[in-house]
């Protein structure tokens, strides 16, 4: 089967590297096309350099832009494509601009559409992720879903035909790679950190980093934990931080980097006495490594991590946060396993040979 594959932002890249490996093991032609929505090197390239995910057949180098400018112009590119290639079979990934471009090209002209990470819903309509994953779950065919939540979702929205609950393909790659990134990453080393006693942080979501109000609340958190913090800056949330007028942390507790690889993310999270973030992929990494996480955000799609105890909302209420940080009381046990057994990229590949071409 001849598949299109679309990717464009780091959490895809790391979701298709097992799939693109269990695609090859079953005979399955994979084009591989990066839309270019992220375009750092430490946010893009350096994911194919350290996983071993499959060149890009083509990357349509789209760039940053408004979301209507950036989602039209990688439609117009994947349907060129598309119709030069003719694929069986569109794979799309998440809930980003890539995804949704891709799933309405591949609608248009007919081609059956596969959706890994379906039927996540967070039912905060202000959020862009959340229009992409709900329209991206209605133009597919076949609708791949992490959790037995996300199944229960679709089926209040009408959707039980295409519906496989296979694992959640992040699991995959965390144990594929966390061996890998123990035996090379210095980061721990690079950054002076000692395992368990620093905090980790990260913010990227529009909701917090384009509100001045969310992010000066959540870098004042920061301040008042009086904890080592490591905090990896998006290049967007630098862009934010940079125009507070001083409102960036200017203090020796709080280390703030450049964005960082995969594998040493991996080595960070693990060793991390807890993980602040507003992140989906780093809610559940955290899950799947067994740190507590405070997710800095009003909701999450990833309710199976705050049903088990091992996340706490506190969205960007610094009282909130510093409390989670302090005085909750977190689980003892090991987290169940919700996620599957990490065998997410075997069963979709097994299920894309079952169906029609």
């Amino acid at each position: 089967m001849k598949i299109v594959t679309i990717v464009g932002a780091r959490p895809q890249f790391i979701k298709a590297s097992p799939v693109s490996k269990a695609l090859a093991q079953a005979g399955h032609q994979e084009l591989l096309v990066h839309t270019g929505q992220h375009y750092d090197h430490k946010m893009s390239q350096v994911f194919f350099d350290q996983m071993s995910i499959p060149k890009p057949y083509k990357n349509l180098e789209v760039g940053s832009g408004p979301h209507g400018q950036q989602t039209a112009l990688m439609l117009e590119r994947i349907e060129q494509l598309l119709l030069q290639e003719k694929p069986d079979r569109m794979l799309v990934y998440g809930d980003t601009n890539s995804t949704l471009a891709g799933a309405l090209a591949a609608c248009k002209l007919q081609i059956p559409i596969a959706h890994v990470e379906a039927g996540l819903r967070s039912y905060n309509r202000q959020m862009p992720e959340e229009h992409n994953r709900v329209l991206t779950d209605h133009c597919s065919d076949l609708l791949f879903c992490p959790t037995q939540t996300a199944i229960d979702n679709l089926a209040k929205e009408g959707m039980q035909n295409g519906v496989k609950l296979v694992g959640d393909t992040m699991y995959d790659a965390v144990l594929q790679f966390t061996e890998i990134a123990n035996q090379h990453s210095t980061a721990l080393r690079d950054l002076d950190l000692t395992p368990k006693q620093y905090v980790l942080a990260t913010v990227h979501r529009a909701y917090n980093t384009d509100v001045p109000e969310n992010l000066r609340s959540i870098m004042s958190a920061l301040v008042q934990l009086g904890l080592t913090v490591v905090f990896p800056v998006h290049p967007r949330t630098r862009a934010r931080l940079d125009a507070l007028d001083g409102h960036a942390p200017d203090t020796p507790t709080i280390k703030m980097v450049e964005p960082v690889s995969y594998l040493d993310m991996l080595v960070l999270e693990q060793n991390a006495k807890l993980i602040l973030t507003d992140s989906g992929g780093m809610q559940k990494e955290a899950y799947f490594f067994g740190v507590p996480c405070v997710t800095l955000r009003p909701e999450t799609e990833w309710v199976e991590t705050v049903d088990a105890g091992w996340n706490v909302i506190a969205d960007t209420d610094p009282e909130k946060i510093i409390a989670a940080v302090r005085d909750k009381a977190w689980p003892t046990t090991a987290p169940p396993p919700v996620f599957g057994t990490g065998d997410a990229a075997h069963n979709i590949a097994a299920h894309l040979s079952e169906a029609p071409h």
